[in-house]
């Protein structure tokens, strides 16, 4: 299965358990790949024959940023969702969250999840 990445998306949304969570808000980070079938797009080199990424850039900041989550968990597979729904030709997507600036008290570089979806 071919795959299109969109790495690093850096989205600013209220997630998380805490009230200033919730009220200040922080930066997550977003990795997504997109599995698909992309020989026509290779053999036509036309747009209409893969997905957009900018249009998948939006619609997965739309999703991180729609509503306020507790868990990353919850908005990883809300974005996940959105995807699956705007995009008829993904068969799967695979959406890592980061969240860099999670309230834990140690050294870290980012807590995350990944999950994967289907159709």
């Amino acid at each position: 299965m071919d795959k299109i990445l969109i790495e690093g998306l850096r989205v600013f949304a209220y997630h998380g358990v805490f009230p200033q969570e919730k009220r200040e808000g922080q930066t997550f980070v977003l990795d997504i790949t997109m599995g698909l079938d992309l020989t026509k797009a290779g053999e036509t080199d036309d747009l209409a024959d893969t997905v957009n990424y900018a249009e998948a850039t939006a619609v997965a900041t739309q999703a991180m940023t729609a509503e306020s989550y507790d868990l990353i968990e919850r908005a990883a597979a809300r974005v996940a969702a959105a995807l699956l729904a705007a995009f008829p030709p993904v068969a799967e997507v695979t959406v890592r969250l980061h969240k860099p600036q999670a309230p834990v008290e140690a050294t870290f570089a980012a807590m995350a999840v990944e999950i994967t979806r289907k159709r």
